[in-house]
């Protein structure tokens, strides 16, 4: 008689689930994870105020997300604990990205932009429009690392939804299908490079990874607003360099202090 060499089948066996073991990702789970995902890192602080709850229930989070080797966390500064996605977690993501832990000297920068998104988004009119932020992660990425795609790459952009023909009395109606760079400025750099970069961004048209135009009529600046938020020792730079553009352009430039909670 033929012997069947084939692995025994587990036996189900009643009121276990099939997926039991594994981690059953919410709602809230899956925007947390993609949010980290575009922000490289963050710290627990800044997802219990992502999430609107509180730190112990982050805690929890990270243990679940960990769990399901979404992501690894770690004590890497000054303040609360890190976190950031693994490439089990980016890929469940589908995102290209490369999985790495933050860099100690990024821990300054991405917590800043990461309070500032927070606070871009609890803007009334940013939220009620349909906004949506696009990060730097995601804009290095498309620009890639291609011959002539060097250049300066902001820390965001913010992109306003085209609302044409409705009303225009509704929150945020008044930029509609702007793009506005973000840049978050901890440090002085000197005038003459905050200058060349105020340039660069105002005279872009195209997107990032996109390739050059040649020909045909010019084409309208890619952001209607540059959006500067510094700290008190680099606003003086920015302030100078602004003051070296033409009255056009530096209008289009919106100087402002960063909110609270950016400091580690």
């Amino acid at each position: 008689m033929a012997r069947d060499n084939a692995a025994p089948q587990p036996i189900p066996v009643a009121g276990v689930r099939a997926d039991a073991g594994t981690i059953r990702l919410t709602t809230r789970d899956i925007r947390a994870l993609l949010w980290l995902a575009d922000m490289y890192a963050a710290q627990g602080d800044t997802l219990a105020r992502l999430l609107d709850t509180s730190t112990d229930v982050v805690r929890q989070l990270h243990a679940r997300w960990r769990r399901g080797g979404y992501v690894e966390t770690g004590r890497l500064g000054p303040g609360p604990v890190w976190c950031w996605l693994t490439r089990h977690g980016l890929d469940a993501c589908d995102l290209p990205y490369t999985a790495k832990q933050p860099p100690l000297g990024r821990l300054r920068h991405l917590r800043a932009v990461a309070t500032v998104r927070l606070t871009v988004e609890s803007w009334t009119p940013y939220h009620e429009a349909g906004a949506h932020w696009r990060s730097e992660r995601r804009l290095r990425w498309q620009l890639g690392a291609g011959v002539g795609r060097r250049g300066h790459v902001p820390d965001a952009e913010i992109h306003w939804p085209d609302t044409t023909g409705q009303p225009t009395d509704q929150p945020g109606a008044q930029f509609a299908g702007e793009i506005w760079c973000v840049e978050v400025e901890l440090t002085p750099k000197t005038v003459t490079r905050t200058t060349a970069i105020l340039r660069e961004m105002l005279a872009r048209t195209g997107d990032y990874g996109d390739p050059p135009r040649h020909g045909g009529a010019p084409a309208a600046p890619r952001y209607a607003r540059i959006l500067y938020l510094t700290t008190p020792a680099a606003r003086p730079t920015v302030d100078a360099a602004r003051t070296q553009l033409p009255q056009a352009a530096a209008a289009r430039v919106d100087i402002r202090p960063l909110p609270d909670g950016t400091a580690l």
